[in-house]
């Protein structure tokens, strides 16, 4: 049966895996999480539900693997060879507009996942636990040349600060973040919490 199944997973090509991924977020961006159904996915991106179940196995898992694929790519991917330089990289895989889109995708699902205990746990482990994992491999190299100290006590917070600039910059100035903003965030707050040096 096993088998079965993973023969029947491979017919979606990764063309039409991306497809299906984009249609999902521009659903999520349309109506929110909780008006987002199984049958509109079908219906916008003309599969059956069948095979959707089949492939994903229901709406949370859909939902979370399609926030995913939207990334720009791993946190681990990016090395210029300082934290400061990491840490702008990371800033500048989105432009404004895509930020502004995302912020706006990731306030209505956060509301979400407050209320639904299976996509707050997809979230967690398809998203919130590698992003971490990357986070401190990042940061790992960054003790490795010598930029922290491996005792910081900031290190355990760096993800909260990225994302409470993130996620507050609406909130507190009516306003998304960008790139300028969130860049200076960095070197304003993150960094010196950590003890790293900015020009």
């Amino acid at each position: 049966m096993a088998e079965v199944t993973s023969a029947r997973r491979s017919r979606i090509t990764p063309e039409r895996e991306a497809e299906l991924y984009e249609a999902v977020l521009d659903l999520l961006r349309e109506v929110g999480y909780d008006a987002l159904t199984m049958d509109a996915v079908a219906a916008r991106t003309r599969s059956s539900k069948a095979t959707l179940y089949r492939q994903w196995g229901g709406k949370p898992e859909l939902v979370v693997k399609a926030i995913r694929h939207g990334k720009p790519g791993e946190i681990g991917e990016v090395d210029t060879g300082t934290l400061r330089g990491d840490l702008h990289a990371l800033m500048a895989r989105e432009d404004d507009c895509t930020m502004a889109q995302n912020s706006a995708l990731m306030r209505g699902v956060a509301m979400a996942i407050h209320q639904n205990p299976d996509l707050r746990q997809a979230f967690r482990e398809q998203l919130v636990e590698p992003e971490m994992a990357e986070f401190r491999r990042l940061l790992q190299r960054a003790i490795d040349r010598g930029e922290i100290r491996a005792d910081c006590p900031a290190l355990d917070f760096l993800v909260h600060m990225l994302v409470g600039g993130f996620a507050t910059r609406t909130l507190l100035d009516d306003q998304p973040p960008t790139r300028a903003f969130l860049t200076s965030y960095i070197d304003a707050v993150i960094l010196p919490a950590l003890g790293v040096p900015t020009p």
